[in-house]
């Protein structure tokens, strides 16, 4: 039954205090009027206890913000949230497209590349004149529009959900046809959601798939002396940047002017269910209470994860990041193997969910059952196992 400000109400005692459910939660398409967001469609969502984001229909349905009793959980860079109208994936060789809409809660990369730059082979598309494929940084789908196919609220007995279902296609002639259907599931009266995504070669050629969610955590679940939670069983891989700067993996620090962006990979342990539980938790957001984000993907959809740190002043972030692939990207998928070949009609299934922590209890209970998988590192700087040299 949902709870609303402390008070649990069956459906007939909810709906006989208020003419519409809208009062206090529901679902509501909404269009940005101004700035580099003008025209840009979004979803945004209340469940009733303060935790509100918004999908943004025009960028892949990925979430741009999100928040909880006032609190953002995501972080927002200066960019803002770019229409798709302005992404050009080659700007500055692949990597500027992408950077100058880099935002949100999280991003989509795929569907059929991420991480780096890339060139590769295209003969599995059968069109002579392109020998080879450049792809950009984490490739295109995150600046694909949506067609939405549903959105709402439906009661299940006292149970009442808030859903939306949309699909985006990426695709060229002579080349991929991949099509993702996203659905979002959100429980009136808790503080999280829920994403099914469904990838599907809806072409008639074998094609190349990775995968990844870039997960955004800003302030204030990321401060001085915030934690990066995590059942870490190693660490495989890191930047330079880490042993030139020492910043610890576990132990997050304020923002700094020229920081150079520090990336993990690190592998992880699931429970029994195959979920891997993550975070970052901030005990000390004030005198009387903690805040935190808890993160869930399933282990055998996203069997790589990376934490990417971004303190730089005025761009402050860190990154969660799920991926179907090692950090090395496109060239060691090839060589080792790994790189995914959808044939047609093929499809592959990814789940997802980001919610709130509030109080220290919350963000006690969380790191206890993290650390009952796989207990954190005790160094702040891990000795890397792998040694694969620079991005790939």
């Amino acid at each position: 039954m949902p709870n609303f400000f402390g008070k649990t109400l069956t459906r007939d005692e909810t709906l006989q205090r208020m003419g519409r459910l809208s009062q206090v939660t529901g679902v509501e398409l909404l269009t940005y009027g101004d700035g580099v967001e003008r025209g840009v469609r979004c979803l945004e969502f209340r469940t009733g206890t303060g935790f509100i984001f918004k999908v943004l229909l025009d960028r892949c349905m990925d979430v741009g913000h999100c928040e909880y009793r006032g609190m953002p959980l995501s972080w927002h860079s200066p960019t803002g949230f770019v229409g798709p109208w302005y992404f050009n994936a080659a700007e500055e060789g692949g990597l500027g497209g992408f950077m100058r809409g880099f935002t949100g809660m999280f991003m989509t990369c795929g569907f059929d590349h991420i991480l780096f730059m890339a060139e590769d082979d295209a003969s599995w598309a059968h069109y002579p004149p392109r020998r080879s494929a450049h792809y950009p940084l984490h490739g295109v789908a995150h600046h694909l529009p949506a067609r939405l196919t549903a959105y709402g609220h439906r009661w299940e007995g006292d149970r009442c959900v808030l859903f939306a279902e949309g699909e985006v296609t990426q695709a060229q002639v002579f080349g991929e046809h991949l099509k993702l259907t996203r659905r979002y599931e959100a429980v009136v009266g808790e503080s999280r959601f829920r994403m099914r995504d469904v990838i599907e070669n809806a072409g008639y050629y074998d094609t190349p798939h990775m995968y990844l969610y870039h997960i955004n955590v800003g302030w204030p679940a990321l401060d001085a002396g915030s934690e990066y939670v995590a059942p870490i069983r190693r660490t495989l891989w890191m930047t330079d940047s880490v042993l030139e700067q020492r910043v610890s993996y576990r132990r997050l620090v304020a923002p700094q002017r020229n920081f150079v962006e520090q990336v993990y990979e690190h592998e992880l342990a699931a429970d029994a269910d195959g979920r891997v539980p993550l975070g970052v938790l901030n005990r000390a957001l004030n005198e009387e209470r903690g805040f935190g984000v808890a993160v869930e993907w399933q282990r055998d959809q996203f069997p790589h994860a990376f934490e990417w740190q971004n303190f730089a002043a005025g761009q402050y972030a860190i990154g969660l990041e799920p991926s179907t692939n090692h950090v090395m990207g496109r060239k060691m998928a090839r060589e080792e193997g790994t790189l995914i070949m959808l044939a047609p009609g093929e499809t592959r299934e990814y789940e997802l969910s980001i919610g709130a922590l509030d109080g220290l209890a919350e963000l006690d209970a969380f790191a206890a059952s993290v650390r009952s998988l796989a207990p954190l590192l005790e160094v702040d700087i891990p000795t890397p196992t792998e040694h694969w040299g620079a991005h790939g």
